[in-house]
């Protein structure tokens, strides 16, 4: 599995800190079976920082599909994989539908905080959060240029978190590793979740959303209601080849795995890792 978090997280959205018992998503694949990769997108965490204004979702999702290409090869001299699924997180869902519909060569796409009923003024108001990375206490002094923005203290809870579903500890661990991101890799990213480009997927796809998302689940949470309910409105925009499959973790905002059930989404990608590649 190739994992890449969204645009306000680095690679410890998936391989969280904090008691990983709970909240590492890599563990509990690892646990079940599963390599994973996880990796940074250009800009953030270990990976290179170009300028700003050169980061787009279309560059993430080429070196995306290098490192997909690469772990059939066999990555840094490994054993080569014949199976790769790739997963995302909001920003990162997006990259991940546009590698999987122009080069067709994974196994299977797992897309978490990503719908085609985004609430488009909910998203206008985690991004009047934003604020240059140089000016918040976590970033200063890290050579961020004007471009790199980053949410302003405090505003995580309400805009990823489902109300009384993160544990404080989380939260505090999830302000100190936050990560920098430019508004250049939104465009061609939000165009992923326009009608037609996920219906040109031709591998298995699990859809995953938290019932009390408030970027991805439409006005009032309607497409969240329950997996029935999400399914039912994400189906159309999918073909036959996805074998759509959706889950819906109730209580959880954005950030589905940093939620306090968030064991029950790790159960539910495991029972469809097993039934797409065993």
């Amino acid at each position: 599995m190739v994992l890449m978090a969204g645009s306000n997280y680095n690679h410890t959205y998936w391989d969280f800190p904090y008691a990983p018992e709970n909240y590492s998503f890599r563990r509990a694949m690892n646990a079940a079976g599963y390599a994973t990769l996880v990796a940074d997108r250009l800009g953030n965490g270990a990976s290179s920082r170009p300028p700003s204004g050169s980061l787009t979702a279309t560059a993430t999702a080429e070196a995306l599909h290098g490192l997909v290409q690469g772990l059939r090869r066999g990555l840094s001299s490994a054993q080569p994989f014949g199976k790769v699924v790739i997963g995302g997180h909001s920003l990162s869902s997006g990259t991940s539908v546009m590698e999987a519909t122009a080069y067709h060569d994974v196994d299977g796409v797992l897309l978490t905080g990503y719908s085609h009923a985004l609430n488009i003024p909910e998203v206008l108001g985690v991004i009047s959060t934003y604020h240059q990375a140089a000016a918040d206490p976590e970033f200063a002094g890290r050579g961020h240029d004007s471009g790199y923005l980053v949410t302003r203290p405090g505003a995580r809870e309400r805009d990823f978190f489902g109300p009384g579903n993160v544990d404080p500890e989380v939260l505090a661990v999830d302000e100190k590793t936050k990560e920098a991101f430019s508004l250049t890799e939104y465009p061609d990213g939000l165009t992923s979740t326009l009608p037609g480009m996920s219906s040109f997927i031709t591998a298995p796809v699990l859809l995953v959303n938290g019932s009390m998302d408030r970027l991805s689940c439409g006005p009032g949470y309607s497409v969240c209601v329950d997996t029935a309910t999400l399914l039912a409105a994400e189906a159309p925009y999918f073909g036959p080849a996805a074998r759509l499959r959706t889950f819906v973790l109730p209580g959880s905002g954005h950030s589905v795995n940093l939620a306090r059930n968030t064991a029950d989404y790790h159960a539910a990608v495991i029972g469809w890792m097993k039934s797409i590649v065993g």
